[in-house]
């Protein structure tokens, strides 16, 4: 299994904090199954600047640690890039990583509770420019919950989505995990990767997750995920479904 979204990297963002924090995420992450993870540090959040350079000195360090202490596990370099008006400019200077640098799908963050006036048309730039645009965690969006619209657009004209695994889980609470399971059913979304920090709070929980999909879902929608996270690294067309309209369901009240 790979994990495209992780803060493994020590000491760079709000992720790891030190190198033996690391090593036991890249141990738990071994006991869940997972084989290669796309390390994807925050950059141009307006609290952590990482660039390309920076990001593939740290992921080279850490995999030489993991060999040492024999664990089966590889980091791959990647960048959770918060969506602003000069990422292309960026990307031609060299400060713009691609998920394992394939040149070819690239992770777009937006803040928490917006949706800036200017995606829609960034994204098309960045698709202009042939990369693929990937928009992280969509279903912990408060926009993005209100307007789901919003989302089918964007996948609609070619950016692929990510859920994250403590969505479908529950951990981040029953109006998100409703909400992920309505963007699952409108094939909306295209990988699940754990976004995990730590071991106590923002653990993986890849395994739980892939197990619920499966049971919700059917396996051929975990083998399609599990696919195209693979495809992601090596630089290839993920598999897409034509994309549908939310479908709102009263939960509780929660909608």
């Amino acid at each position: 299994m790979i994990d495209l979204h992780c803060h493994i990297l020590p000491g760079i963002d709000d992720g790891s904090v030190h190198e033996e924090m690391s090593v036991e995420m890249a141990k738990r992450a071994v006991s869940q199954g997972i084989k290669n993870i796309v390390a994807t540090p925050h950059h141009q959040n307006g609290r952590y600047f990482n660039t390309k350079q920076t990001i593939e000195q740290a992921v080279n360090t850490l995999n030489k640690r993991l060999q040492v202490e024999n664990i089966p596990l590889t980091i791959l370099p990647g960048q959770e890039i918060r969506i602003y008006g000069e990422i292309l400019q960026d990307y031609h200077k060299g400060e713009i990583l691609t998920l394992n640098n394939t040149g070819k799908y690239i992770f777009v963050e937006f803040p928490s509770s917006q949706v800036p006036r200017y995606a829609e048309r960034l994204l098309y730039d960045i698709q202009s420019e042939g990369l693929i645009p990937i928009i992280v965690h969509p279903e912990r969006n408060s926009r993005l919950i209100e307007e789901p619209e919003l989302l089918y657009e964007f996948v609609k004209k070619g950016a692929l989505a990510q859920l994250t695994a403590s969505s479908i889980t529950g951990q981040f609470g029953k109006k998100i995990k409703n909400f992920s399971n309505q963007l699952l059913e409108a094939n909306l979304i295209h990988f699940i990767a754990s976004d995990s920090h730590d071991l106590k709070h923002r653990n993986f929980n890849m395994e739980q997750a892939v197990s619920l999909v499966q049971k919700e879902y059917g396996l051929d929608t975990v083998y399609k995920f599990l696919d195209n996270a693979e495809h992601v690294i090596n630089g290839q067309a993920c598999f897409k479904e034509p994309p549908e309209h939310v479908r709102r369901k009263k939960f509780l009240g929660l909608f």
